[in-house]
């Protein structure tokens, strides 16, 4: 039976590992073992201190001892919006990974839900995620819906 336990510091090589397994998985464009490797370590020193100070924060589900799914959440600030034009912050998901032998089992939603959930209880009234391929028919059935989003690269990783 799948329990589900807060993420702490001690999480930190799953967490990079359930993020690198995230992006392989979904095949964008450019995203080459070369960029993963090279983002996962970034993302482990940027990871490691909000994880220790709870700026980063989520869940992780263990099926018979083994962690199975994980989900990653942040408030983060942001100036009022008229999606929420009384708050100055926006709850932000992140890093929702199950691994293969889990899936269809409704641990995405399970891990959205507790997530939702959480956020809610820190005074979080609008949510953000960016959704791969493969995740965008779960986030959509739980009512989640696409905004006017677009982004720019502005400096390749060589150039800075």
């Amino acid at each position: 039976m799948a329990t589900t336990r807060p993420i702490t510091p001690r999480d930190l090589d799953l967490v990079c590992r359930h993020r690198e397994a995230m992006f392989r998985e979904s095949n964008a464009p450019g995203r080459t073992e070369d960029v993963l490797k090279a983002m996962t370590a970034a993302f482990r020193v940027w990871a490691e201190p909000r994880l220790k100070d709870g700026s980063y924060f989520g869940y992780i589900v263990e099926d018979a001892g083994a962690s199975v799914a994980g989900i990653g959440l942040m408030v983060i600030n942001w100036p009022p919006h008229p999606s929420h034009p009384l708050e100055d912050k926006r709850g932000y998901v992140l890093n929702v990974f199950t691994e293969p032998s889990h899936r269809r089992r409704g641990l995405g939603s399970m891990l959205m839900e507790l997530g939702e959930a959480e956020l809610r209880k820190r005074g979080v009234s609008f949510c953000i995620l960016h959704a791969t391929r493969m995740g965008k028919p779960l986030y959509e059935r739980m009512g989640w819906t696409g905004t006017s989003e677009i982004a720019k690269i502005l400096l390749s990783g060589e150039q800075k």
